[in-house]
């Protein structure tokens, strides 16, 4: 077989997969939660990143604080930016501002929770609970479908593969 009919047929294979099945959409208050997913974690990773999308219906600002997971000892609400060509991983001590009226997008590369000191490493396939907690609206219990390791454009944003933030 030619290399270009097996580029062919390695890329109609991969357009073929299916791809990550988001959990439902979840209204909680004047909050939507939209797209939930966390990667698979590679052998020896301690750490998984979570993303979802926070829309605030509401009038006021809410903030989401922090959360909580049977499948690691905290979850914390994390940035990662970049600062003078250097990629810095922060906890958000305050939490994250959720504005009335506007999205939040917690994605790689960016805003995201970090499960920390994972139990049982998170498999592609499976689904990881977690409650988040916000500062008015209160705790609501999301789940997280797991999603391949690799990132895919549709995922992140295009912004970069697996890092586990």
């Amino acid at each position: 077989m030619n290399r270009f009919i097996r580029s062919f047929l390695t890329a109609s294979l991969c357009l073929a997969a299916p791809s990550l099945a988001f959990a439902a959409d979840l209204t909680f208050g004047n909050l939507k939660i939209a797209a939930p997913y966390v990667r698979a974690m590679v052998p020896g990773a301690e750490v998984g990143g979570g993303y979802l999308t926070i829309t605030n219906t509401g009038q006021a600002d809410d903030r989401l604080m922090a959360g909580s997971s049977p499948r690691a000892v905290k979850v914390e609400v994390h940035e990662m930016k970049m600062d003078n060509d250097i990629m810095v991983m922060r906890k958000l001590e305050s939490g994250l501002a959720i504005p009335a009226g506007q999205t939040v997008q917690l994605k790689p590369g960016s805003y995201h929770l970090m499960f920390m000191d994972v139990v049982q490493p998170f498999k592609e396939g499976e689904t990881i609970r977690a409650k988040l907690t916000f500062e008015k609206a209160g705790s609501v219990d999301v789940d997280f479908p797991v999603g391949s390791a690799v990132a895919s454009k549709a995922m992140s944003g295009g912004d970069h593969a697996n890092a586990a933030e």
